[in-house]
């Protein structure tokens, strides 16, 4: 089940003048607002879109919530992947080490490391989440990464430009002044692009020794992440291949996989999930990749997902996300 530390919640919540204490609770003083489950440390991706969904309904200025958050964070307490990327040798190892155990911290989004007209962009790509909190998670996302290169290079760090996918907020004048450089929306990609040059930029620590023994640290962590979850992965895969024939019973899933399907009921919960839960994330995470292609028509979509009748698929969307089909697919472009 995709997920984020709850730490980095925790600081955009503060950053929208509200509480997200260790327990789930989202509270703005007195009032409670919301309150979502913790586990190991970590909420759901769904609970954290949740919350950002909330401010951007109440805080019209989105670029001063995602700066203050950046500000915030205090990088020391993500662990080992914070001290991996002090001990990188220079600003493009730390990219590298972002792009590759981010999801140690959130297996939500993904950022990539890609080379664009000689130049080297770190872009952000949302594997799961909906909702008008949505555009948090570039504009929050990215301006934390810089900060974070920020702070451990030893130079001052200055990007070449900043692209967002979505309009601009209000405050939009904001972001320049904080990254130092163009910001460029409506842009084809969410990501920071750097010159070669400050590629080279050295790191205040940066030491290969430490680098090497902490990667090996971080490499054991990913690995294990990969294994932990493979069951749920494997169901999701297995209900997403056969969904265009209808909403698939349990039996039948836990059969193709070998299990027995008192077995397979004990496996998931032993996961913290349920066979429903799954079905259901599953049908949300492939319409809301398939509304990302254009190609894709709306009742195509339907289809895919194991609903007979458009309009079946129209609400359960509605449920999911508080949008339409057709309303969360023109947000993507606009």
């Amino acid at each position: 089940m995709p997920s984020i530390s709850i730490i980095l919640t925790q600081y955009f919540a503060g950053a929208a003048g509200l509480k997200l204490a260790p327990d789930g609770l989202l509270s703005r003083g007195e009032e409670t607002l919301l309150q979502v489950s913790v586990a190991q440390g970590k909420i759901t991706a769904q609970a954290h879109y949740e919350i950002l969904g909330l401010v951007a309904k109440q805080v019209p200025n989105r670029a001063a919530v995602s700066i203050r958050h950046a500000r915030a964070i205090d990088i020391d307490r993500l662990g080992t992947l914070t001290l991996a990327c002090k001990a990188a040798p220079n600003v493009g190892g730390v990219l590298q080490r972002l792009a590759r155990y981010h999801s140690l911290l959130s297996d939500s989004v993904k950022y990539h490391v890609d080379v664009q007209d000689g130049a080297t962009i770190i872009r952000q790509e949302v594997l799961v989440g909906s909702g008008p909190g949505l555009v948090f998670s570039p504009e929050a996302g990215l301006s934390a990464v810089f900060q974070a290169i920020d702070q451990v290079a030893a130079n001052k760090v200055v990007p070449e430009r900043v692209t967002f996918r979505h309009a601009p907020p209000r405050d939009a004048h904001l972001f320049e002044k904080f990254f130092g450089c163009p910001v460029v929306f409506n842009a084809t990609a969410d990501g920071i692009l750097f010159s070669p040059a400050t590629l080279e930029t050295e790191n205040k620590l940066g030491d290969r020794a430490l680098s090497d023994f902490l990667t090996q640290h971080l490499e054991a962590e990913l690995a294990q992440l990969a294994t932990e979850p493979s069951l749920v992965q494997t169901t999701k895969e297995e209900i997403a291949r056969v969904l265009s024939e209808g909403l698939p019973k349990m039996a039948d899933v836990a059969r193709e996989l070998g299990f027995s399907v008192r077995s397979f009921h004990r496996r998931l919960a032993d996961h913290g999930v349920n066979f429903q839960t799954l079905a259901e994330e599953t049908r949300r995470e492939v319409a809301l990749s398939m509304l990302r292609d254009d190609k894709n028509a709306l009742a195509e979509i339907a289809f895919l997902t194991g609903f007979s009748e458009q309009s079946a698929f129209n609400r359960a969307f509605k449920r999911w996300t508080d949008q339409t089909p057709a309303s969360y697919r023109k947000s993507l472009i606009h």
